[in-house]
């Protein structure tokens, strides 16, 4: 006679089956597993003992508010004389006794999130489920040890921004395994519009990382929900924090959670994109962030970037911009919706600029479908396509109110960036991209993309040259030179008016106020020759123009009187802000209290006041900012110096996030790799 067994108590044995998943990051107080992997518990019947045959358990698997076999949100399996890992399955493997140890496993495309397995209606155990990256059969499987250890587990990294020419490492603390961040990411699931509409259908759609992902798109803004973030690019941030205050994510999602999910303000592109990988790693999608310097914002969806600028060379503003760099993620999974060697990263982004299906989201979209000019592709193929490819031209607006136009050799998608795995090390990935440029490659996909204007756009070459230098003394706080170099490659002698401008910038393209300007009317260059012009930026009078950003315009207008044309140059440049220095005082160990001398020297010729550093890291400071303000003002060429205590609860290799900031110089960045010990 079969008898249900009838259990007493059970064990999750949460640390081991928490290590075996590896999130036993999140904590080992409960059960966080990986779907398609088994996991064991320990079972005690009440009386008697399992005997195979005579024994019999039937398991219950249920998730979201409404659990249906329909949707998929309720499984019912009996025992089995071994694992399935290909669906919901359980089998006993120990051997006839007073404890049971039961092995579970779930279907590799079961939906994630949290779950309730009721054992014979007398056990009711809850556990939390993620996508799987280890597991073949999952859909966001990646073969690869090292990456894996860079896109699922690592805590910290590196976001790229400055410029294009000149690149910079910004130090980002993802903390996706943090103390109650994994709650954190599955309420942004709970509080999308689509689940709150329908949470069983919602419920069952979470089995997909295409969905999941294009949810997370929409609601890390707040633009059409209860995002996460708000996003401020212009004025002050007085009734927020300043995006570029942010060291890592684990405050924003903190800060929203317990302020009723009211967005947090403020962020930039950077900081969705740093949210986005965050959550996404979380819940067990491999992902990075990545960077598109000067990145077009086609809002029309022609592929063509249409500029206008004054007499003076300054760019009239509108809402197709290139930014100085945008930030985007990248996740790993396969796409069964599209055409087979699509899988692998699709490019998706949090920032809101356009809406995709009547929201404020982009993507996921196959970072080859872009390379490849699949403009048909869902989701949002055209739109990311034209970040990386679209054509510039440029139209100058005179006093009378007409416009000509103007040559200029302005291109967008350089130097696609993004943290190297297992190194801090800048990988450029543009040819994940884009074919290189010039190749009968890239002239297809233009075809295939019927891009005509790339097709047919040829710059008139008027046999003027012009381009702009710059020196490696621009650090914030100098004087110093920018030159623009003219070239007449023409038979005959030329007679021009050369404008050359600067002004600050934002990196997404608003301009601020004047730096330094010339009018030279008069410039003459025999055949062949080559005038180098120069133009100094004075610290006194751009000091004070300056963005947190750091960024400034430069602009040389030419106009050649005896054919009328006009050549346009320009070029962003960033000044570097001075280096931070961190010294770890004693042996780091774990659970041991910890000190870090921090030394920035001012690079300014005038004080600087109210000096605060503040330092953040994965399982270094609990997931928050350790502050210290300076008593003094600091002169100039004198040292901030601070030290501060932290307490390391795990060992590895961790990233110490620093922040300086001042009345003169915002939120200065740096890091320190450090080695706990056990």
């Amino acid at each position: 006679m079969i008898k249900s067994l009838d259990i007493d108590r059970w064990n999750l044995e949460c640390e081991f089956n928490n290590s075996d998943h590896r999130t036993e990051l999140n904590g080992t107080d409960r059960l966080i597993v990986r779907r398609g992997q088994p996991f064991t518990i320990s079972l005690y019947p009440r009386s008697g003992s399992y005997q195979p045959g005579s024994s019999s358990l039937q398991c219950t698997a249920e998730t979201g508010p409404q659990p249906s076999e329909q949707h998929g949100t309720r499984v019912s399996f009996g025992l089995s004389a071994n694992i399935d890992t290909s669906h919901w399955s359980a089998a006993v493997v120990s051997p006839p006794g007073d404890m049971v140890a039961l092995s579970v496993c779930s279907a590799p495309d079961a939906p994630i999130g949290r779950y309730t397995l009721t054992l014979n209606q007398s056990g009711r155990i809850e556990f939390i489920l993620l996508f799987n990256p280890w597991c073949p059969a999952d859909a966001v499987y990646m073969n690869n040890q090292q990456s894996l250890g860079e896109y699922v587990l690592s805590q910290d990294g590196i976001i790229f921004r400055g410029s294009y020419k000149h690149p910079i490492s910004t130090p980002w603390n993802f903390g996706q395994f943090e103390s109650d961040i994994l709650d954190v990411c599955l309420r942004i699931l709970d509080m999308n519009p689509k689940y709150l509409q329908n949470p069983s259908k919602d419920c069952a759609k979470r089995r997909n990382p295409i969905y999941v992902s294009r949810v997370l798109s929409a609601m890390v803004n707040c633009n059409d929900d209860n995002g996460v973030l708000l996003g401020k690019w212009t004025d002050g941030y007085e009734d927020g924090v300043s995006p570029m205050f942010w060291k890592g994510s684990v405050e924003i999602l903190r800060n929203w959670d317990t302020q009723a999910c009211q967005p947090v303000r403020y962020g930039q592109c950077w900081v969705f994109a740093a949210v986005a990988c965050s959550v996404s790693r979380a819940l067990g999608i491999p992902c990075r962030v990545v960077t598109n310097y000067l990145s077009a914002h086609d809002t029309n969806g022609n592929l063509l970037i249409e500029r206008y600028i004054d007499e003076n060379g300054d760019l009239i503003q509108s809402r197709e911009m290139i930014w100085n760099y945008h930030c985007w993620v990248e996740s790993w999974m396969t796409r069964p919706d599209l055409k087979p060697d699509y899988h692998g990263w699709q490019a998706s982004d949090p920032t809101p600029q356009e809406k995709s299906d009547g929201v404020y989201c982009c993507g996921p979209i196959p970072v080859r479908a872009i390379k490849e000019g699949e403009l048909t592709f869902k989701y949002d193929a055209p739109f990311v396509f034209a970040e990386v490819n679209a054509d510039v031209v440029t139209f100058m607006k005179k006093k009378d109110g007409s416009t000509s136009d103007v040559v200029t050799s302005a291109v967008v998608g350089q130097k696609i960036s993004t943290k190297r795995v297992g190194s801090d090390a800048r990988e450029d990935i543009t040819y994940l991209y884009k074919y290189p440029e010039g190749s009968d490659e890239e002239r297809e996909v233009f075809k295939k993309a019927n891009h005509e204007n790339k097709l047919l756009h040829q710059q008139q070459n008027q046999g003027l040259h012009l381009t702009i230098k710059v020196t490696s003394e621009m650090r914030k706080g100098c004087d110093f030179d920018v030159f623009v170099v003219v070239t007449n490659n023409t038979q005959s002698e030329k007679k021009c008016r050369l404008v050359f401008g600067s002004c600050a910038l934002s990196y997404n393209g608003f301009l601020g106020g004047n730096c330094g300007f010339k009018d030279l009317l008069n410039v003459e260059l025999s055949p062949g020759a080559e005038r180098r012009i120069p133009l100094r930026l004075n610290y006194s009078k751009y000091g004070d123009q300056l963005t947190e950003d750091n960024l400034i315009r430069l602009a040389a207008l030419l106009f050649d009187y005896s054919t009328g044309g006009t050549t346009l140059a320009v070029r962003n440049i960033v000044l570097e802000n001075p280096e931070i220095k961190v010294r770890i005082l004693g042996e780091p160990k774990e659970n041991r209290k910890l000190a870090a001398e921090i030394t920035l020297q001012n690079p300014l010729p005038e004080p600087l006041e109210n000096c605060c550093f503040s330092i953040e890291g994965a399982n270094l400071t609990g997931g928050r900012a350790v502050t210290e303000r300076l008593a003094s003002s600091v002169g100039p060429g004198q040292d901030a110096k601070v030290k501060i205590y932290f307490t390391p609860t795990q060992s590895g290799l961790r990233k110490l996030v620093v922040d300086f900031d001042s009345n003169k110089l915002c939120h200065v960045k740096g890091y320190r790799n450090v080695i706990i010990g056990k």
